[in-house]
C-alpha cells in the first residue's frame, strides 16, 4: 500500500509499505479521503518537530470504510463506513474529572501516533463512529472540523434569535457560522480576505470587512445598540483580540477557538464593565462527533462549497506547497485510493 511520510524540512515522501494486520482491540480501515488540517501544515513548517517523530504519517480529518477487524472487536463488521475521532485518552485520571477529550495525558492520533494519509490505517475501535450506508465519504472527511464547530457552538449557549460574530472566515470559522446559524441565531463573520469574503457571501452570511469597515460602529448600528450576544474568536491574531471584547454586548460570551501559544494582551476592564464570559474550548466529545455525523448524514448545509479540491495521496507534497502559496483556500482532501 501507499504511505505517505513527514520527513522534516518541509518534505514528504511516498512510499510503498505492507498492510499490517490489526491488533487486538483494532480495526484496519481503508482511508477513503483525508483532509488537511492547519495543524497538519503547522507540522510541515517544522513547528511541531519537538512533537511528532520523523518520518510520520499524519492527518485526522478523514472517511472510509472498515476493512479489517482484531481481536475481541465485536461492534463494527467489515465494510461498514466509518470516520475516526482522533483522541486516545486511555492515559486518563481521576483529576481530569471525567472530561476525557481534554484530559492531561490525552494523546492526537495522527500528530502522536500515526494518522490517516495513507490507504490502509490501524486504530483503536473505541475511536469509530459508524456512518450511514448512504454517507458521502467525501464530505464525511470534513465530520472532525465539523465537530470542533459543535463543540464551540454547544458550549457558547447560542439561541434562536441572537446575534453571533465570527471573527475569521476559514474553514473552521466558516463551519462554526454554519453550526451558529442552524441555531436561529443572526450571524456576522469578520473577514479580510476577498476570496473568503465572497464565499462566505455566497453562503448567504452577513460579512463585516475591518479593513475598509469598523466592525464595531457597524455591528452597533446593525443590532440597535446591544452588540453581541456571542464572539467566536477563530482567527487567532491580536487585532481580533482587541476586538472581541468592544463586539461583545452586556453578559456577551467570547468563545476562544483559535490556539494562542504564547500570552497575549486582552482588555480585562471590559469583562468586569460587561460582565463578559470566556469560554475555552478544545477539540470536542462524542455528541459533537454524533451531531456533526447528523448533520453531514441530511447533507442540507452547503458543505460540498468548502471543499476547494481534491488531490491524489501521491501528491502530497504539491498540495502542502500549494497551501503555501495559496493559504486562501477551504479544505484540500487526499483521496487515499486514487
Amino acid at each position: 500500500m501507499k504511505a505517505t511520510f513527514y520527513e522534516g524540512d518541509r518534505r514528504f515522501s511516498v512510499s510503498e509499505k505492507a498492510i499490517s494486520t490489526p491488533g487486538a482491540g483494532e480495526v484496519r480501515i481503508k482511508v477513503a479521503y483525508c483532509g488537511v488540517c492547519g495543524t497538519d501544515v503547522h507540522i510541515y513548517h517544522g513547528m511541531m518537530d519537538k512533537r511528532v517523530s520523523t518520518p510520520v504519517t499524519i492527518g485526522h480529518e478523514m472517511s472510509g470504510e472498515i476493512d479489517a477487524i482484531g481481536e475481541g472487536v465485536t461492534d463494527f463488521s467489515v465494510g461498514e463506513k466509518v470516520v475516526v475521532r482522533p483522541l486516545d485518552d486511555r492515559g486518563a485520571q481521576a483529576s481530569d474529572k471525567g472530561h476525557h477529550h481534554i484530559c492531561k495525558d490525552l494523546k492526537f492520533i495522527g500528530i502522536d501516533s500515526p494518522g490517516a494519509m495513507q490507504q490502509y490505517w490501524n486504530v483503536p475501535a473505541f475511536t469509530l463512529h459508524k456512518l450511514s450506508p448512504e454517507t458521502d465519504l467525501k464530505l464525511a472527511a470534513l465530520v472532525e472540523p465539523l465537530s470542533v464547530a459543535c463543540h464551540d457552538v454547544r458550549l457558547s449557549g447560542l439561541n434562536d434569535g441572537e446575534v453571533a460574530v465570527v471573527l475569521g472566515g476559514g474553514p473552521i470559522g466558516l463551519l462554526v457560522a454554519l453550526v451558529a446559524r442552524q441555531t436561529g441565531a443572526e450571524v456576522y463573520i469578520s473577514e479580510v480576505n476577498p476570496k473568503r469574503i465572497g464565499l462566505a457571501r455566497e453562503l448567504g452570511f452577513a460579512v463585516i470587512n475591518p479593513a475598509e469597515t469598523d466592525p464595531v460602529a457597524h455591528l452597533r448600528e446593525k443590532t440597535n445598540g446591544f452588540m453581541a450576544d456571542v464572539v467566536f474568536e477563530v482567527a487567532g491574531v491580536q487585532p481580533t483580540l482587541d476586538i472581541m471584547t468592544e463586539l461583545a454586548g452586556i453578559r456577551g460570551r467570547i468563545v476562544m477557538v483559535a490556539i494562542h501559544g504564547q500570552p497575549k494582551p486582552v482588555n480585562l476592564f471590559q469583562f468586569f464593565w460587561k460582565e463578559l464570559q470566556l469560554i475555552g474550548a478544545r477539540v470536542y466529545e462524542r455528541e459533537d462527533y454524533d451531531k456533526a455525523i447528523e448533520l453531514i448524514t441530511k447533507n442540507e448545509l452547503p458543505f460540498e462549497s468548502l471543499i476547494t479540491r481534491v488531490e491524489p495521496l501521491q501528491d502530497i507534497q504539491r498540495v502542502f506547497e500549494d497551501i503555501d502559496r495559496q493559504p486562501d483556500g477551504m479544505k484540500v482532501l487526499l483521496d487515499c485510493q486514487a
